[in-house]
């Protein structure tokens, strides 16, 4: 493999975070939200319990690497009756986008119903508060857009992918990040690496040549779904225009921790972080285990978005 094909190169210390650095029992800690706050590095942790049901948690750095991670939750299921049925059985797979002074987190509400997104916001990653269950079931891997555009909030999402249905992803527009409407379908799976289904893996990064997704792409094989990274270039105008996408998936398992865990074959980012020298950090969820941390340079990441969608 070439660095030109696979621009991201993991860090040595991985995995940078595993079930024995939460200081309270646990089953795996994995799929992260990351962003920075008041010049540190946060994490918004999955961590699966001991029954096997998801919360959130928050993990403190100051160089990006080495994280510490909360003595308790902070964010689990719901007893308000308006969420709790749909949240019964977890709060999963978050991802995090500022917009203004509030950081909105988007997450996967599971409860016996299937999945749906969840939203809520943080100012201060103290005080948490559910605005909205924005989707129906069966919904999950949303993002939303750091920006207005067109005078409406943007997400990015994935409607069905369940089971053995095929998941694509969408586009969806609101005026108040309540309501949700517009939805579009933007980029479907295809026979090759991704061939079952797709999901945005982490927010937009807005760059001069478009809005930037990493998305997850998921193939059948004789040994189980194995799960891949892909990117795409969206119009900053118009970002349910696909401008290009990567002709082959540009990160996926190799390691140990990623090949083997509770869910082998896995590398699934919800958090990104674009640093001052353009360098790309990716969170990762191996193996639905651990976490671990890769990095890229910018430019060689969208230069991999060559492939143009068809109408």
């Amino acid at each position: 493999m070439t660095r030109h094909l696979y621009p991201f190169k993991r860090y040595s210390g991985n995995p940078i975070l595993t079930r024995q650095d939460v200081p309270y029992p646990c089953n795996t800690v994995f799929n992260a939200a990351a962003c920075k706050f008041n010049g540190q590095y946060v994490l918004i942790l999955r961590i699966e319990d001991l029954k096997g049901r998801s919360h959130l948690t928050l993990g403190f750095s100051d160089d990006g690497y080495h994280f510490d991670i909360c003595d308790a939750p902070w964010i689990c299921p719901s007893s308000d009756p308006k969420y709790e049925v749909y949240e019964r059985y977890g709060v999963e797979d978050p991802r995090v986008t500022r917009i203004g002074e509030f950081y909105y987190i988007t997450y996967t509400a599971y409860g016996p119903y299937g999945p749906r997104v969840g939203i809520g916001r943080t100012a201060d990653f103290k005080h948490f508060e559910r605005l909205c269950l924005a989707t129906e079931v069966d919904n999950k891997d949303a993002v939303l857009f750091p920006e207005k555009i067109g005078g409406t909030y943007v997400m990015l999402d994935r409607p069905s992918g369940s089971g053995f249905r095929e998941g694509s992803i969408w586009i969806a527009y609101s005026p108040d990040l309540i309501f949700w409407g517009k939805a579009t379908a933007i980029l479907a799976p295809e026979p090759g690496w991704a061939n079952s289904k797709l999901g945005v893996s982490t927010p937009p990064l807005k760059t001069d040549q478009g809005w930037l997704v990493l998305y997850h792409g998921v193939r059948e094989t004789g040994g189980g779904n194995l799960y891949r990274i892909g990117a795409m270039l969206l119009d900053t105008q118009n970002p349910q225009q696909v401008v290009g996408y990567s002709s082959h998936f540009i990160f996926g398992p190799e390691d140990t921790y990623e090949r083997i865990g509770d869910v082998p074959n896995v590398v699934f980012p919800c958090g990104i972080i674009l640093e001052d020298d353009e360098t790309v950090k990716i969170y990762y969820g191996a193996a639905d285990t651990c976490i671990g941390l890769a990095e890229a340079k910018l430019a060689d990441i969208l230069g991999l978005c060559t492939v143009t969608k068809n109408p």
